[in-house]
């Protein structure tokens, strides 16, 4: 169920039979003429916890916005009856601007993370859902972290089997997540236990990966080794991984990516803020490394992928012509080329889709119905090719113009 069954034309002969069937069983939505209909966004990074700070302290430094105010925020999860009035928030929003998939991290409490699972059964989102590891002491505070190792992988297990059981009632499954924050924040021992269990229930893994050069330098620093090869060392590099930024992968770790069937989370606003690099989409998808989009709240400040898609696009032009207005131009930028419109929408559905191993992000029949219904934002002075209109709703769309949305079939807003 919630799967489309066919694409009809209106010059096959049984059309007018189908339309009339559907109107008469109240199932016929009918578009407006400026209102175009489109799959439904997947969210590859949002970190559902820190909604409330989006926006907040991005000047300061990777290190320290974590410790002085990502950190703190996360603990407040404990309290079950705030992370209810949160997440209830955000998956509104969320669904409200198009995302009918989103791949969370959530926080270390497992009420909470229960609660988000709920907020998406009740607003009709798929939700792919993360109990966040982190045991390092070294690396995060002592109000706010796993008691230890051990803790941290059973207390996984038990969210685990906890999401197991809320699936038995759900018309829309949530997925649990492996997710050890990132290098950083986990011991090797812990790190191990979460490969461990991604073996063990054949479970997709989260986390982030050459994200700054804080968190490279980490790895190298105390691994002698790249954090790519950490986490593939521990079992959690796979083809149902999915790590963010990815801004200062190299050569050998894009080849490990391509060899393990990893996928890359494409944060492009973030990246502005902490990625310290600009990650050369162009290159990865000829490699044929799997590349989605994510809006990583709230490094990156707005629920919209359309504004991500938008970042992406002008991201990838400034690492192709060039910064620095000092060089000559032969100099100034890279052999990395920009990407399209059209390529951001294909990393907000498709490459979203491949990279959680989902069959949407496509309006085809066999696909899951995951859709938005659009109105065109700008007025029409003139005829205007499929193509044109497709470019300034990608461009001009805000949250007022996603009329509809579906989750399989199923109304998530209008």
């Amino acid at each position: 169920m919630g799967y489309i069954d066919r694409i009809i034309d209106e010059s096959e002969t049984d059309f007018s039979a189908v339309k009339e069937q559907a109107n008469k069983a109240g199932q016929l939505t009918t578009l407006k003429l400026d209102e175009y209909l489109l799959p439904g966004f997947i969210d590859l990074h949002v970190h559902a916890p820190q909604w409330p700070n989006a926006g907040v302290a991005l000047d300061r430094p990777l290190n320290e916005w974590l410790d002085t105010y990502t950190f703190p925020l996360e603990a407040k999860y404990a309290d079950v009856d705030f992370a209810k009035r949160v997440y209830d928030n955000l998956v509104t929003e969320l669904v409200g601007n198009g995302t009918t998939t989103v791949l969370y991290f959530g926080t270390t409490h497992n009420q909470a993370n229960l609660e988000l699972a709920k907020a998406c059964m009740n607003h009709n989102q798929r939700g792919f859902i993360g109990k966040v590891a982190m045991d390092n002491p070294d690396q995060t505070p002592d109000y706010y972290r796993d008691a230890s190792a051990e803790s941290a992988v059973a207390d996984t297990e038990t969210f685990i089997k906890q999401m197991m059981e809320l699936n038995k009632t759900a018309d829309i499954q949530q997925t649990p997540v492996i997710t050890p924050r990132f290098v950083p924040s986990c011991t090797p021992a812990s790190l191990k236990g979460l490969g461990r269990l991604a073996r063990k229930y054949d479970l997709p893994v989260q986390s982030h990966c050459s994200e700054s050069d804080w968190e490279n330098g980490f790895a190298l620093e105390h691994y002698h080794k790249r954090d790519a090869e950490v986490l593939d060392e521990y079992g959690l590099l796979t083809d149902k991984s999915v790590m963010a930024h990815g801004t200062l992968l190299n050569q050998s770790d894009l080849d490990t990516f391509k060899e393990r069937g990893v996928a890359v989370a494409h944060c492009p606003i973030s990246n502005v803020y902490f990625g310290n690099a600009v990650l050369p989409v162009s290159k990865l998808l000829k490699q044929n490394v799997k590349v989605g989009l994510g809006t990583d709240i709230s490094g990156g400040y707005s629920p919209s992928l359309y504004q991500n898609i938008r970042q992406a696009v002008m991201s990838s032009r400034m690492l192709h012509d060039g910064v620095n207005s000092q060089l000559d131009p032969a100099q100034r930028g890279t052999e990395n080329d920009a990407i399209s419109a059209r390529n951001g929408f294909y990393l907000a559905t498709v490459g979203g889709a491949k990279s959680l191993h989902i069959k949407t992000g496509q309006i085809k029949a066999g696909y899951l119905a995951d859709l938005q219904v659009v109105k065109s934002p700008m007025p029409s002075f003139n005829e205007e090719t499929m193509d044109q209109i497709f470019e300034k709703i990608i461009y001009n769309a805000s949250k007022d113009d996603v009329k509809q949305v579906f989750v399989q079939g199923r109304l998530a807003k209008g």
